[in-house]
């Protein structure tokens, strides 16, 4: 069976140290003032603490990201992630309204869309993306949904958990949280190109869409 990655995590380990950001800009040379990761930070009314809830691209099984790229750069693969190809990628920067957790950019040097892509170079050496492995409390968990024997795997079977989505547009993230994160309500409805725009580019790119 293929992998699934994914990721679930322990909202309430994370101390907002941002060890995650600076290792995933490190590692991936993402430019100064951008970032592949976060930390949303909320209170609750009537309740002193604060919140910090780590996140990054949920590579989506329903990614709108896919839909809204007029030249098949950004594409759902095998293994469960979502990538960008950036050979393919035109830069017009489209997919980054359409995703509704503003997990993407425009690279200001290469021209084009990036985002997480949980480590790519590394996942090809067997090690965990950057930002699991930085991270002081262990708050964030990676793994194959589809390996029944790992740890992630058997989380996600034991139920408990949720997902961070937009109400109206539900994008199936492969990314969950223990149910006591917030904010939980912070995704976006995702912006689409118009259809005949996005046939416009294709046609000028000579884009195969069959």
């Amino acid at each position: 069976m293929r992998p699934k990655y994914g990721m679930i995590i322990d909202a309430s380990k994370c101390l907002n140290c941002k060890a995650c950001i600076v290792s995933c800009q490190l590692e991936n040379n993402v430019p100064p003032g951008f970032t592949r990761a976060w930390i949303k930070e909320t209170s609750q009314q009537n309740d002193p603490k604060l919140y910090f809830q780590p996140g990054n691209c949920m590579h989506c099984d329903k990614p709108t990201c896919v839909e809204a790229c007029p030249v098949n750069a950004t594409y759902k693969a095998e293994d469960g992630r979502v990538l960008i190809d950036p050979s393919l990628c035109i830069g017009c920067g489209l997919c980054i309204p359409a995703c509704p957790y503003g997990a993407r950019f425009l690279h200001p040097i290469r021209g084009i869309a990036d985002k997480c892509d949980f480590c790519h170079d590394r996942l090809k050496k067997g090690l965990e993306p950057a930002c699991v492995l930085t991270c002081p409390t262990r708050a964030r968990l990676f793994g194959d949904f589809n390996d029944a024997s790992s740890k992630i795997s058997r989380l996600l079977s034991q139920g408990g958990l949720v997902r961070v989505i937009n109400l109206k547009t539900d994008t199936k993230p492969n990314i969950y949280y223990f149910n006591n994160t917030a904010p939980l309500n912070w995704p976006k409805e995702p912006e689409l190109p118009d259809t005949d725009y996005l046939e416009e580019i294709r046609e000028t790119n000579g884009t195969d869409t069959g």
